[in-house]
C-alpha cells in the first residue's frame, strides 16, 4: 500500500500508539480528582502541556487542550467574537479557509458580525496591501491559515504581523494544523501571532485530540463550560491518552524536521516535474508551497474517478478536501484561485509525510502513467 492522503489524516506511529495504550490501561484517575490516582493523571497532564510548550518554544500557561483541529478554530474565533464583540464585529480571513474557519464565520455573519474574505492570486497566496485595505477601528480579529489543506499555499504571516503591529488590540489567529513539521512557525513573545489551532492526527498521533496557543494577556471566551478544567477556559475531563501520545507525536515530528521537510519537498517536486510532462495535466501547486502538498487534474478525468482508479492499485490519494470530497463539490480553493470548474472538477490532492519515500513516488508514477494511457484510450 502506498499511502499519500496525509492532509487528510496520518496513520498513528506505532511507538504512539503504544504510549495511548499503555496511559490507557495504566492512568484511570480523572486529572480533577483529590485522590493520589487523580495526583497521577494531572502529573502526566501537565507533564505533556510542559513538553508541548517546550517543543513549540512557548510556555505551559499557553497551551489548552481541545478535541481536534476545528474545535480550536471554532474556540479561537467565536471565543474572540463573544470576548471582543463591545469593541466590534468586523473580522477578517481568506477566501481559501479550511471549512472549520469558513463555516464558523458564516454562522457569526447570521448573528449580526460582518466578515471580510480576502481574495488570494493564481498561487492561492493574499495580498497584504489587500489586508491593509480591510482592516478598520471595528476590526477584533484577522484569521488565516498557515498552509492551504488543498494546494499547499504558504500565506505570509511575518507580514501579516507587521501589519498588524500596529492594530495591538486585533487577535491575529493562524489555522497551524497543515503546519506542523512542514513549516517553521515563529510564537511567543515575539511573534505577533496570538491564537493557534493544532490538530493531533495530522502529525501521526490519534484522532480526536488537539491543543491550541493562546498568547499570554490575550482574552477569549470559553465554548464548553462546565467542571473548569483547562483554566476554566476548556471544561470537560481532559483526554489523558490522547494528550499523552500527542505529546509524544509532535516531540517525534519535530526531531530532524529541516531533513524530513528536504525530503518532502524533493518528492513533491520529483512528482511534480514527472505530470507536468503529460499534456493533459494542470498543475494547481506552486513550487513555493508547502512540501507535502501538490494538486493536480487530468483534463476530462473528475477527481473522484482519479481516486478510485488509484485505490484499485492500492494507492491512496484524495480530491481537494477530505472534508468535503463526498459532496463531489469543485474545490472552493481552485474556485478562489479563479480555476474555471470544468477544470477544478479534476483536481485530486497528494500530500505527503515525513514516513513517504522517493520508491512509492516512483511507483505512482507508473500507475499515473499506467492510467493516463488507459484514460486517453478511453476519451478517444
Amino acid at each position: 500500500m502506498i499511502y499519500f492522503d496525509n492532509s487528510a489524516t496520518t496513520q498513528i506511529d506505532e511507538g504512539v500508539l503504544q504510549t495511548f495504550l499503555k496511559v490507557s490501561q495504566s492512568i484511570n484517575g480523572n486529572p480533577s480528582s483529590l485522590h493520589k490516582l487523580g495526583d497521577q493523571a494531572a502529573g502526566l497532564l501537565q507533564q505533556s502541556r510542559a513538553q508541548i510548550a517546550s517543543l513549540i518554544d512557548v510556555t505551559p500557561q499557553e497551551i489548552y487542550f481541545t478535541s481536534g483541529g476545528t474545535e480550536g478554530d471554532n474556540w479561537a474565533i467565536k471565543g474572540t467574537a463573544i470576548e471582543k464583540s463591545v469593541f466590534g464585529k468586523h473580522l477578517i480571513t481568506t477566501a481559501i479557509e479550511h471549512p472549520a474557519v469558513k463555516e464558523t464565520m458564516h454562522q457569526l455573519e447570521q448573528l449580526g458580525f460582518e466578515v471580510t474574505y480576502l481574495p488570494v492570486d493564481k498561487k492561492g497566496v493574499i495580498s497584504i496591501e489587500d489586508l491593509k485595505q480591510a482592516l478598520r477601528p471595528d476590526t477584533i480579529m484577522v484569521s488565516v491559515m498557515a498552509i492551504n489543506n488543498e494546494v499547499g499555499s504558504i500565506q505570509p504571516l511575518e507580514a501579516i504581523g507587521k501589519v498588524l503591529e500596529d492594530y495591538p488590540s486585533v487577535h491575529f489567529h493562524v489555522d497551524a494544523v497543515q503546519a506542523v513539521g512542514k513549516q517553521p512557525l515563529l510564537l511567543g513573545p515575539d511573534s505577533r501571532i496570538d491564537i493557534a489551532s493544532f490538530s493531533s492526527h495530522k502529525f501521526h498521533g490519534p484522532k480526536g485530540v488537539g491543543f491550541i496557543y493562546l498568547k499570554k494577556g490575550k482574552k477569549i471566551a470559553p465554548l464548553l463550560n462546565g467542571g473548569g478544567q483547562e483554566a476554566g477556559l476548556r471544561s470537560g475531563t481532559e483526554n489523558i491518552a490522547g494528550i499523552a501520545a500527542m505529546t509524544k507525536a509532535l516531540r517525534l515530528v519535530l526531531s530532524d524536521a529541516v531533513e524530513k521537510q528536504a525530503l518532502q519537498k524533493k518528492i513533491k517536486n520529483y512528482l511534480a516535474d514527472a505530470l507536468k510532462k503529460y499534456p493533459k495535466v494542470t498543475l494547481f501547486s506552486s513550487e513555493e508551497g508547502a512540501p507535502h502538498i501538490l494538486c493536480y487534474g487530468l483534463k476530462g478525468i473528475r477527481g473522484e474517478v482519479m481516486v478510485h482508479a488509484f485505490e484499485e492499485k492500492d494507492i491512496y490519494i484524495s480530491t481537494t478536501s477530505a472534508c468535503s470530497s463526498r459532496s463531489k463539490t469543485s474545490s472552493s480553493t481552485l474556485g478562489a484561485m479563479n480555476v474555471p470548474e470544468f477544470i477544478a472538477t479534476n483536481a485530486v490532492r497528494v500530500s505527503l509525510t515525513d514516513t513517504n519515500t522517493m520508491e512509492e513516488a516512483k511507483q505512482f508514477l507508473n500507475v499515473f502513467d499506467e492510467l493516463y494511457h488507459q484514460f486517453q484510450a478511453i476519451n478517444a
